[in-house]
Formats: C-alpha cells, structure tokens, sequence
C-alpha cells in the first residue's frame, strides 16, 4: 500500500492518499483543498480515486471536497451524523473571512463496523464521537487515519457543536486503544505518532 500525506489549508490540515499497489485503486482522506501536488501524484501513480472519506463534517476537512470530487471523480462518503456541521459549512468559513462554498454532496454513507474494499485494501470504519458527533477513523492494516479524534499528545477540541469531551474520551479510550500498540496514527493536524506512544504518553486522557 502506497500513502502520500499533503497539507493544505489555513490550519494545516493533513490529507492522505492512499493506493493499492496492485490494482492501482486509491481513496483520497479529507479535502481541504484541490492542491495540484494531489492531482500530479494521481498521475504520477496512475491511481484511480474511489472515494474521499471524510473523518468529520468540520469545514476544514470539506471545503474542498467539491473541487475535488470533480477533478478525481471520486464519490464522496461521511457518517450522516455530520450532515448538519457540512451543511453549515460557511457559517464556519465566515468565521476565518473566507469565501462561502457550495455545501458537498455525499453519495456514500457508513456506520461503525462497516467495511469499504477498495482494491485488495479493506478500510474498516471506525465511529468515534466526541470531536464531532459523526467523528470516524478509517483503520487500513496497521494504520489509523484518526482525523481530528487523536493527535499526538493531544486530542480533538470538544468546545464545538457537537462536541464532547466525555464521548471523545470513550472513544479513544475504549475503540482506538483496543487496537495493537505498534498501529501507526495518521491525524488530521500535526505528525504522526502510535496507539502505544499515546497510551503512554497522552496526558489528555
């Protein structure tokens, strides 16, 4: 499996392209932003994007979704308990003086538990509410895009709508920390870290 990071975005966000070395398949995590370092790595790899899966509903993780659907013609998927947060999208935008966008459209949804097979890479949906109330990590062998749920030595900010910080703290403690200690943790913002340094370490929990 092939994973590319990008950063975009006034908050630096993380984006990941992930690809199946064998069939070529791949699916693009979050959207931020259509960087062309994103569409020339598409044809640099000669992948075909499947899906943009969503962590979350927050604008920063969307507001490119819609730019980027087109230009990889990929379908979009979110848990549905965040369609309120994507359809409030330039309530957020205004809030960081930025132009109003045109609120996505989604054509896929999953729920905890469910699988998305994309080549010979079977991504497992993971819920995790707390950030948001439609919060979801994507697990993929030994790696977990964990969103804006866990970050190195820190967790997502839970003073927002939708937020909690006592389901957040569930769900890292009692799904993200079940998993194997050497499961590597790709976040939304920041570097990367592992289930077992932030057992350790997180002081948050």
């Amino acid at each position: 499996m092939i994973i590319k990071q990008f950063i975009a975005g006034p908050i630096e966000n993380n984006m990941y392209l992930l690809a199946d070395e064998k069939t070529r398949e791949a699916v693009l995590i979050d959207a931020t932003a259509l960087n062309p370092e994103i569409t020339d790595t598409v044809k640099e790899l000669g992948v075909d994007v499947k899906y943009i899966l969503l962590t979350h509903g927050h604008f920063d993780h969307i507001m490119g979704l819609n730019d980027l659907k087109s230009a990889l013609n990929a379908e979009a998927v979110i848990n549905k308990n965040d369609l309120m947060l994507s359809d409030k999208i330039n309530e957020f935008t205004r809030m960081f003086n930025m132009p109003d966008t045109k609120p996505p459209v989604y054509e896929k949804f999953v729920d905890d538990g469910d699988t998305i097979q994309v080549g010979d890479m079977n991504i497992k949906v993971i819920t995790t509410p707390g950030h948001t109330e439609g919060g979801i990590c994507y697990l993929v062998e030994d790696n977990l895009f964990s969103g804006d749920t866990l970050f190195r030595d820190s967790v997502g900010r839970t003073d927002l709508l939708g937020g909690s910080f006592k389901k957040l703290s569930d769900s890292i403690k009692n799904k993200l920390f079940k998993l194997d200690d050497d499961v590597k943790v790709f976040p939304g913002h920041g570097p990367m870290t592992t289930i077992g340094y932030e057992k350790k370490h997180n002081e948050i929990l």
